[in-house]
């Protein structure tokens, strides 16, 4: 594969993250207080659990300091707890509330009815590319992401 394109595929993958972020973070404005950090904050905390702090900093690529102003944000509206680690009391872990599972669950339904909507602007010939088109990249990026 030529330099050219890769340069095209780094530059097509930089210009969708903000349409994608875009289209997904102003409905959550107008639903809620949490920021888009804070939904993926709370998304990885569902998954996983429980998390330290300098493990959402992993998960989302981010430093202690940053998350920790999201992780506060978050304290301060009810939606996660510290908890400490009952094999190393060093150790804070970050768990939902059930407010914040049942706020998450809420603010992720509006969000896929919203963008839903929007895909029901599209024609089936683009409801079919783009489906077969975003399963091919999210393929693509774990298999990136695993051979880190």
């Amino acid at each position: 594969m030529t330099q050219v394109n890769i340069d095209l595929i780094a530059e097509n993958l930089i210009t969708i993250h903000p349409l994608l972020f875009k289209s997904i973070s102003r409905p959550l404005r107008h639903q809620s207080s949490i920021t888009p950090g804070g939904m993926f904050v709370m998304g990885y905390l569902k998954h996983y659990g429980t998390l330290s702090m300098s493990d959402i900093g992993k998960c989302l690529s981010m430093a202690k300091p940053h998350i920790t102003v999201i992780v506060d944000k978050l304290i301060e509206e009810g939606y996660v707890e510290r908890q400490s680690d009952p094999a190393d009391r060093r150790i804070v872990n970050i768990l939902l509330t059930e407010k914040g599972l049942a706020d998450f669950e809420t603010i992720k339904q509006v969000v896929s009815e919203n963008l839903k909507s929007k895909l029901l602007l599209l024609n089936e010939d683009e409801l079919e590319i783009l489906s077969l088109a975003t399963e091919q990249v999210k393929g693509i990026l774990i298999s990136i992401l695993s051979k880190e």
